[in-house]
């Protein structure tokens, strides 16, 4: 299947990620080039008016600007997403972390909760900030069952 660069990259659970005061400022910054866009096309002088030039180069940069916002919100979405399966994965993993007064503590990932501030690793009792974490180990060990080895030589097994 092939995917086109030009895609839209779909939000799904992750929005709630992305600063909602971003994406206001964003739209206001909009909405007041175009009201000055319109303004200045409203007051221009009859006798002299606006160059075409002038003005499709304006509405040109205005569309540069808004498709260079919108790679910049599909960044920060997919930065969202790799935060969030990145810190998923770490379930099970021992780690090492930083506490809030500066000691270094060890403990197994139990799971991971997303919040506004980014994910948050809850190992024990400690509610740990993924910056916060110094290193990852390896799988914990559990209680999973073993599997049995394979026979080595050939003979040994039955059909």
């Amino acid at each position: 299947m092939s995917v086109p660069a030009t895609e839209a990259v779909v939000a799904n659970g992750l929005a709630a990620l992305m600063p909602d005061p971003a994406r206001a400022s964003a739209k206001a910054d909009k909405q007041m080039f175009m009201d000055l866009l319109v303004a200045q096309l409203r007051y221009q002088d009859p006798l002299n008016p606006a160059d075409s030039g002038e003005f499709l180069a304006q509405s040109a940069q205005f569309t540069s600007l808004e498709k260079l916002q919108d790679v910049a919100d599909q960044t920060a979405l997919l930065l969202s997403a790799q935060l969030a399966f990145g810190a998923s994965s770490m379930v099970g993993h021992e780690v090492t972390y930083s506490n809030a007064d500066g000691t270094t503590a060890a403990g197994v990932v139990d799971s991971v909760a997303f919040g506004a501030d980014g994910p948050t690793l809850t190992i024990g009792d400690a509610e740990v900030s993924l910056g916060a974490v110094l290193s990852v180990g390896g799988l914990a060990d559990t209680d999973a069952p073993s599997v049995p080895a394979t026979p080595t030589d050939p003979s040994s097994t039955t059909v």
